[in-house]
């Protein structure tokens, strides 16, 4: 890098694998060279970019080809609903904000939602304002013009009213100021981004606005000011119409600024969470400090009622909390010395003071905001067949209009001109790329909005689409449908034996052992508050058992070998035996004083759960396997149990990896897990989850967390996937059918077999509906709930 131009020093750091360059006016792109050029790769953090101005997919299109035109992008993909950039590669944050510049839109960096949340409402909320009262003032001087001309041409008593008061000419002069006020007042905003567009040879839906009103407003001038440069027969003014659309597409607008607020309430409730204050204990004093001012560290005091600031462990009281908002579970959950906590979940009745651990950006509650934003951001496969239509979109419509004007000037009927000039205006008008726009970013973002509220993450949007084509679900089994913790589950006590007394010594004997059985015995005493008795003389007979005095009796505990090599008949618990073997436990048998007391068994149970979460899947009408290190026995007792349909058993981690390839033979696999050792099987299958209360590295290699250990969620995730891509569909052959049969009536080819036209006016409603009627579409997944499939 020294052999750059410019650079005076240069230090490459191989342990934090990362270089400091120092030197005036260095060039990045050539830094970046310089070490490609010897064989290493150079990591850039993505950058999102706020983008104001767009407003359909040509907007869209028109950016991406911008930003993929600096050099050093690696990819640029935007978002119409979301108004975001998400650009990787070398290029500069200031050289991709002058070229998004140069396309004619306002842009600056994004801070994530959780930072910025006050000052993106209080921004959306002003240009909602001004819509909303530039509506109202384009309706007020609108409907004058349309009361004047339409009311003359609908109703005779209209028109003799008029021809009596003022004449026909001043109608036209008064139509004229007013529809004048309109265009250059509220419709002000399509004339001063449509025509520069234009001019750049990159029109967009503004173009199409301001094409078409200032083709009729310009006719009417003429026929009002110099009607003589028209043909006979062919003087009319169409002021209505130019004003009428532009109220229309203002109220188009409105509604959908409105809609598209709504599409991002997740987020807002999501930032709503966080806390503003927390109250800190520093030199011995509790001072409360804003949120930002928190620390990793800090001592932090939480009251009843009052929110958890910010992540952290419980380092004295107790307290129950409500963890519903990130967990999904409306239960809440108790917390005692060492418990942790997290940030934006609300304590209930106790007080406790925690150590803060994770604070900003590094809380749970920041890195959902951010895994709810990136998925709402990010683009669907889908998605790539409407960029290649809209980016030739708007060219094509004024292509069209241009030709119908043409063809209907050329063979229409008398006037021919006036004929060619309305059907062309309503070609223009009735176009709507912003319903192919906004027809899947909306669905996304209410989908994985949706998802959030229901504790479903999705890290990448493009999750959304693969898991509606999964059609095996592989579980991990150690912790993911069973507790992950061996837990006593079975204790059946011979004839004048107490259960008290009988835990209470096996888990005096069982305390000299480390084996996780053991520690599972001991649990389960400590657990009924049992008192242990003291313990002498423990011996370990290898392959049978152990053998102890607890108190004053003596306590032999083995398999029934060791029952047999004692002299003791385990047949009194035969049928015992045979069904936990069925459930695939190991019976143990415990003896005291010589006399079989009792057969237990320690496993892993099940997650209350599990059973019902199979069942869903199966309904969906998927395949369901488990991988797991266990024995097979083990694995086809709780395959059978929960009625799973394919086993894998006795594998090592990269034996899942193999597993997964060999059930993405039966179609697309989804896999659920949460430790570490799953992390190679989550990155290879098709669909990855992790279940939130797993590990860090299998939360990564995921693309879809569950923020709740409720395998439920599995299901709820896939059907809620299948629900948002059947309206993402609704969307889709709404715009396009929109256009695909409307724009050809426009162009007047219903006129020779039925002498059928569309007024412009009625265009431009039907134009402003549209993109409404996506979002409306899109808002009602907010109506989902698990189980409710067919009402959305």
């Amino acid at each position: 890098m020294l052999a750059v131009p410019r650079v005076e020093t240069a230090s490459v750091n191989l342990a934090t694998e990362r270089a400091e360059i120092a030197g005036l006016n260095l060039d990045r792109s050539a830094l970046v060279r310089a070490v490609e050029t010897v064989g290493y790769d150079v990591r850039s953090p993505a950058i999102d970019l706020a983008i104001e101005g767009m407003t359909c997919a040509s907007c869209v299109s028109r950016v991406e080809r911008a930003l993929k035109s600096v050099p050093g992008v690696t990819e640029a993909t935007v978002n119409l609903a979301t108004e975001r950039a998400h650009i990787t590669g070398q290029a500069d944050a200031a050289a991709l904000i002058r070229a998004i510049d140069s396309a004619g839109y306002d842009a600056r960096i994004a801070v994530s939602a959780s930072a910025v949340s006050d000052e993106v409402a209080d921004r959306k909320a002003a240009e909602e304002a001004a819509l909303k009262r530039d509506l109202w003032i384009a309706a007020a001087l609108t409907l004058p013009v349309f009361l004047l001309e339409m009311g003359s041409h609908l109703f005779t008593w209209v028109h003799m009213a008029v021809m009596n008061t003022i004449g026909m000419q001043n109608s036209w002069y008064l139509q004229f100021a007013l529809t004048t006020a309109v265009l250059l007042g509220p419709g002000r905003r399509f004339y001063t981004k449509g025509f520069p567009a234009l001019a750049r040879l990159a029109p967009d839906m503004n173009s199409l606005v301001a094409v078409g009103t200032s083709a009729a407003y310009g006719y009417s001038l003429v026929a009002t000011f110099v009607p003589a440069l028209l043909p006979a027969g062919t003087v009319n003014v169409y002021y209505e119409a130019a004003a009428v659309i532009v109220t229309l597409i203002l109220l188009g607008r409105y509604l959908e600024a409105r809609a598209k607020g709504r599409t991002s309430e997740a987020i807002k409730r999501l930032v709503g969470l966080q806390a503003k204050t927390a109250r800190v204990v520093r030199a011995d004093i509790v001072i409360e400090v804003p949120i930002a001012e928190v620390r990793p560290g800090d001592i932090v005091e939480v009251r009843p009622g009052e929110r958890v600031p910010v992540d952290g462990d419980v380092t004295d009281g107790a307290s129950w909390i409500d963890e519903s908002m990130i967990s999904g579970e409306p239960v809440p959950v108790e917390k005692t010395i060492g418990s942790t906590v997290t940030g934006g979940t609300i304590n209930q009745t106790g007080a406790f003071t925690f150590r803060a651990t994770a604070v900003g950006e590094a809380t749970i509650l920041a890195q959902i905001i951010r895994m709810v934003e990136a998925a709402q951001g990010g683009k669907l496969p889908i998605q790539a067949l409407v960029d290649r239509v809209t980016m030739w979109f708007v060219p094509a419509v004024m292509a069209l209009a241009t030709l119908t004007f043409a063809v209907w000037l050329i063979v229409g009927p008398d006037p021919a001109l006036t004929f060619g000039l309305v059907n062309a205006v309503a070609v223009l008008i009735i176009a709507c790329p912003c319903a192919m726009g906004l027809a899947t970013p909306t669905s996304i973002m209410v989908g994985t909005g949706r998802g959030a509220e229901l504790g479903i993450l999705f890290r990448k949007g493009e999750a959304l689409q693969a898991l509606q084509e999964v059609r095996v679900v592989a579980f991990d089994k150690t912790g993911t449908l069973t507790e992950g913790r061996p837990r006593l589950t079975d204790l059946n006590l011979a004839p004048g034996f107490d259960r008290a007394s009988v835990l209470a010594a096996v888990a005096a004997v069982e305390a000299k052992s480390e084996h996780p059985i053991a520690r599972a015995i001991v649990a389960a005493a400590a657990e009924e508050g049992l008192t242990l008795p003291h313990v002498s003389g423990f011996t370990s007979q290898t392959g049978y058992g152990v053998q102890a005095q607890a108190g004053t009796q003596t306590v032999d505990i083995g398999a029934d070998r060791f029952m047999t090599k004692l002299g003791l008949d385990v047949a009194l618990f035969a049928d015992v035996a045979a069904q936990l073997a069925e459930e695939g436990k190991s019976p143990l048998y415990a003896a005291i004083d010589g006399r079989l007391a009792a057969i237990l068994a320690v496993a892993d149970p099940i997650k209350k759960t599990a059973p019902q979460a199979i069942r869903a899947l199966h309904a969906l009408g998927l395949k369901v396997a488990m991988i797991t290190g266990d024995n097979a026995r083990t694995a086809q007792a709780i395959a059978r149990q929960l009625g799973i349909d394919e086993v894998v058993a006795e594998v090592l981690p990269d034996g899942k990896v193999a597993a997964v390839k060999r059930l993405q033979a039966l179609g697309r696999v989804a896999y659920v897990g949460d430790g570490i050792n799953d992390a190679p099987a989550l990155a290879e299958a098709d669909v990855g989850f992790a279940v939130g209360t797993g590990t860090d590295i299998a939360i990564e290699a995921a693309d879809v967390v569950l923020m709740t250990g409720r395998l439920t969620a599995v299901s709820d995730a896939i059907a809620l996937s299948k629900a948002t891509m059947r309206n993402i569909r609704q969307n889709l052959f709404w715009a396009f059918a929109y256009n695909a049969a409307l724009i050809p009536v426009a162009a007047g080819v219903l006129w020779p077999a039925f002498g059928v036209l569309l007024s412009p006016v009625f265009a431009a409603g039907a134009m402003a509906l549209s993109s409404v009627f996506v979002l409306g579409n899109a808002l009602r997944l907010k109506r989902y709930s698990p189980g409710v499939l067919h009402e959305v």
